[in-house]
Parts: C-alpha cells; sequence; structure tokens
C-alpha cells in the first residue's frame, strides 16, 4: 500500500536525547528555539507554541475578548477543528462559500455574512494554499474585522510573497500528518507584540511569573520534547516542500487531461506546500469519488476524503444558535467530489507512476 502521508522524524533522535538528559522536559529553551525558527518562516517577530492546533485558534479568538453573540465568518469545507475553535471561545459562528479552484473561503461571498455583531474573520488556508489575502485583507479592514488565519495546513505557503500567518494571527498544527510536525502541537504567529505577550501569559495559567497572576489562563504549552520531534523539520521545509511540489507537479502532468477529472492549480501569485493533493470527480467523470477510492484502495493506493461533508452538516451542530448555517453550494458541491492522493515527500518515482497508472485505469475501464 502506497500511503496518504507518511510521518518520519527519525532526524529528531539526537534532539529528544538531548532533551531528556537534560531533565528539562516541559516548556523550556528548545520551545524557544522552535519558535524563532517558525517565527523566521512565517515572516513575523512572533511564534507563541501551545499544544495543538485547534488552541492555536481557541486562545486567538480569546485573546481578543469577544463577548457573548459576536461572530467569525469563516469557512464551511473545513476540519471540524475550526468551528469547534469558535465555540469553545464562545463566538457564534458564520459561513462564507468556497471558491473551488483553491477550496478557500471566496471573498465575494464574505460581505452578505457580515452583521454589526461579526468581529472576526477566518480565512482556510486548505490543503497548503493561501485564501485569496488580496481581497480579504481589504474587506477585513473595510468591516473592522480581526483576522485571524486558520493555517493549520499552510506551513511555508505565501501570497505574493507573504507567509501564511503574516496577514493577521496565524494558526498553525503541528499533528503527526502535518508538512511539520511535533506529534501534536500548535503555533500561534503575530506581529503584535502586546497580543504576543498575552498569548504567552495566556498559556502558562495567567502567569508572568511564578506565582504572579494576571488574567484567568489555562495550560495550552508545548513540551521540549514535542519542540525536539520538530526543530529538524523546520531546517529542511524547504527541501520537503520541494519535493512535495515535485510530486504534485508530476501527479498533475499524468492526470490532467482526464475526462471528469479536475486537478489542484497553483493560482497566480501563490506558493502551495501541497499538505494535501486534491482532484475533483465530476458528475461527468465515469466513476463517482466514492467508486474511485474504494478501486484505488484495492490497487494498493492509499487516499483520503477532506472532507465528506460540510462542517455545519452534523446533528451535534444543527440545533446550536452558535452555528449559523449558510448557502453554500460550492462548498457542498466540493464536499462531494473531492478525493486526495498521496503527495508526501517519501514518494518515489516509480510510486507517483503506479499512482497515476491506477487512476487512469480506473478511469479507463
Amino acid at each position: 500500500m502506497i500511503p496518504i502521508t507518511v510521518v518520519d522524524v527519525k532526524d529528531a533522535e539526537a534532539l529528544v536525547l538531548e532533551v531528556l538528559r537534560s531533565g528539562v522536559i516541559a516548556q523550556g529553551p528548545m520551545v524557544k528555539r522552535f519558535e524563532d525558527a517558525f517565527a523566521a518562516i512565517a515572516g513575523v517577530p512572533h511564534a507563541v507554541a501551545v499544544n495543538n492546533g485547534t488552541t492555536a485558534l481557541v486562545a486567538s479568538i480569546q485573546a481578543l475578548d469577544l463577548k457573548p453573540g459576536d461572530e467569525v465568518i469563516t469557512s464551511p469545507f473545513t476540519f471540524v477543528a475550526t468551528l469547534n475553535a469558535i465555540l469553545e471561545a464562545g463566538a457564534t459562528a458564520r459561513f462564507a462559500d468556497i471558491r473551488a479552484d483553491d477550496f478557500c473561503i471566496d471573498a465575494d461571498a464574505v460581505s452578505a455574512q457580515v452583521t454589526d455583531r461579526t468581529k472576526v474573520l477566518m480565512p482556510v488556508h486548505l490543503y497548503g494554499q493561501t485564501a485569496d489575502m488580496g481581497k480579504l485583507v481589504p474587506l477585513a479592514e473595510r468591516h473592522g474585522l480581526a483576522i485571524v488565519e486558520d493555517a493549520a495546513q499552510a506551513v511555508g505557503a505565501t501570497f505574493e510573497g507573504r507567509p501564511a500567518g503574516s496577514f493577521g494571527t496565524g494558526c498553525f498544527s503541528l499533528y503527526a500528518t502535518k508538512n511539520v510536525t511535533t506529534a501534536e502541537g500548535g503555533v500561534i504567529t503575530t506581529s503584535d507584540d502586546a497580543l504576543a505577550d498575552k498569548l504567552r501569559v495566556m498559556r502558562n495559567q495567567g502567569m508572568r511569573a511564578r506565582y504572579q497572576y494576571e488574567m484567568a489562563g489555562h495550560n495550552y504549552r508545548l513540551t521540549d520534547l514535542h519542540a525536539a520531534v520538530g526543530i529538524p523539520q523546520l531546517e529542511k521545509l524547504a527541501e520537503l516542500t520541494e519535493a512535495r511540489q515535485r510530486n504534485a507537479e508530476a501527479l498533475t502532468k499524468g492526470l490532467s487531461e482526464l475526462p471528469g477529472l479536475t486537478v489542484p492549480t497553483v493560482l497566480p501569485g501563490r506558493t502551495h506546500v501541497w499538505h494535501q493533493y486534491t482532484v475533483l470527480v465530476g458528475d461527468d467523470a465515469p466513476v463517482t469519488r466514492e467508486e474511485l477510492s474504494a478501486k484505488l484502495t484495492e490497487k494498493g493506493i492509499g487516499n483520503g476524503i477532506y472532507y465528506p461533508k460540510l462542517v455545519f452538516d452534523y446533528d451535534c451542530y444543527r440545533d446550536n444558535p452558535q452555528v449559523v448555517a449558510s448557502d453554500v453550494p460550492v462548498a457542498a458541491k466540493v464536499a462531494e467530489q473531492a478525493l486526495s492522493l498521496p503527495v508526501h515527500p517519501k514518494l518515489t518515482e516509480a510510486e507517483l507512476e503506479r499512482i497515476v497508472a491506477a487512476v487512469r485505469e480506473v478511469f479507463s475501464a
């Protein structure tokens, strides 16, 4: 089986051993080293490491001191952590439709969702490509909205030369399958000195110094053990990303002319870091998305449906007054058609050829 993703952190063994031998295994100097390296990649002065990507989102919203009833506009086509974070922070979620060419929130659909209670715009940089920040930033400025970027899948991606996580408050995931992993972990990036300070105090139970409490805080800390796992990946992130980009190019070359199959594209002015390589199996394709997925699995090709339903389309959210569903036809259609293929940096040329051949065989059967 060619897996949809491969986790390889063997390069971290020496640093992990260094942490174990030091006796400092909770948040310490290794976290600071990780934060400094991450901030450089995100093009900001501050990176605040936390214990997971959901926490990054929650803390970023909490730091804005929203009131009950205040609203966050985000994408309906995303992992559920996006919505859960909004709810945990006490806000109300609204949804604007997405574009099919980048799978991200459509700036032209956002304005219709803005109300007098809207305080935050939360674009999701899905699959490794940023949303159209050239339109979203001025839109947020016009409406007086804070920008919180769900960049969980987009470390190293750029829009017109600016890295994901530098347009507002950036929130990244370091989960096991992400392009950079610490097994579990997250990062918040910002250029705002006061916000960074607030987040660092908040993540440490509200303490600035031992038993000096300044706010009602939380334990959002990352450990040095986790940071040690991630540092070697940050050091070779460019190399790992280039491998993903080469793999995506090979897949596109082999699949771009199949009838009914839409391959992903890199839009002008953007760099794509290919957390996922996601195709759309159209209504005019000779097979359905589910049939293609099943047949690829039979042929030993890993694949994944990310995501099978709109994020609010579950019973647990349906009657929640803090979840304001809306008509999002593009997102609904994409959720029916999206299928991700392996694109990770460990793929060999032979495996890429096998993936392409398998998809083509299914389409020609």
